[in-house]
């Protein structure tokens, strides 16, 4: 039995279809309210909270593999009650920041939840994502209202991976041998900068979306207002403030793990146009 957490998310979303068609070992799909959760016939819904550890108990009852995207503030005593039910395998979501920016608040906490795992007993795989492609969900407000977009470092690429990409890596580490005691990086195909990224849009929806370059300082003052000031630095930092050669490299993870070409920015784009409509 292989339970995914964030089972409704960007990344679970796509390894729950991913696992279900696979067809290689039962699947539950956590969530916080099972009775609004859609997954495919077989895949079985089960309610928890992780940030209420005590709540996994049912949710884990034979669970062998984990899924898990950390984040909650009570990892650690996930990662017990997952020890406690007899979980073999975990594979946890990361970031590639652990790497490239350690000094920031999200790094550090992710490399806490790392070091927590590989001391924990329980064979680990872990996952360390760059950007994500669907970050770019954060600009439909201002695509459908104004076909534009305002962004600082506008041509600054980087390397932005496709969720279903992580699902597809994170498919093979639980069901496939030979990926305990690894970590990846994982990245998109080819570095791509925000205005690459407002021209695949733009023509998935078949109209132009034009780009305005800002002043770091004008971005600071939008973002912190609904992110805060340090996690709004934290932010331009890894968009174009702060970069640095590991955070612009392309990884061949991806088609190396899975036998698949890491899908780009504008399979994405054309995926989810109805956002930006």
């Amino acid at each position: 039995m292989i339970l995914v957490t964030g089972a409704t998310g960007n990344i679970g979303r796509a390894l729950v279809r991913q696992l279900h068609r696979s067809g290689a070992l039962p699947v539950r799909g956590l969530t916080r309210d099972a009775a609004r959760a859609s997954f495919p016939d077989g895949v079985e819904a089960v309610e928890g909270d992780l940030a209420r550890p005590v709540s996994l108990k049912p949710a884990l009852d034979g669970v062998r593999s984990l899924f898990l995207v950390p984040g909650t503030g009570a990892d650690a005593d996930v990662l017990t009650a997952a020890r406690q039910a007899g979980v073999e395998h975990v594979v946890l979501v990361s970031s590639i920041t652990v790497r490239t920016h350690p000094h920031l608040p999200a790094a550090a906490e992710n490399l806490t939840v790392e070091r927590l795992l590989q001391g924990s007993g329980m064979s680990w795989t872990i996952l360390r994502p760059t950007q994500f492609a669907s970050n770019a969900l954060w600009w439909a407000e201002s695509i459908r209202e104004h076909r534009s977009i305002r962004v600082p470092y506008a041509d600054i690429g980087l390397p932005a991976v496709h969720p279903a990409d992580i699902a597809a890596v994170a498919r093979a580490a639980l069901s496939e041998p030979g990926h305990g005691g690894r970590t990846y990086a994982l990245t998109g195909p080819a570095r791509i900068t925000p205005r690459q990224q407002a021209q695949a849009i733009g023509a998935a929806l078949g109209r132009d979306v034009s780009v305005v370059e800002i002043s770091r300082e004008e971005a600071h003052r939008q973002m912190a207002s609904f992110m805060g000031d340090r996690t709004a630095h934290a932010v331009l930092d890894l968009m174009g403030g702060d970069v640095n050669d590991e955070l612009l490299r392309v990884h061949d993870t991806v088609p190396r793990v899975t036998g698949s070409p890491a899908k780009p920015f504008r399979q994405w784009a054309a995926e989810n146009v109805a956002a930006f409509r």
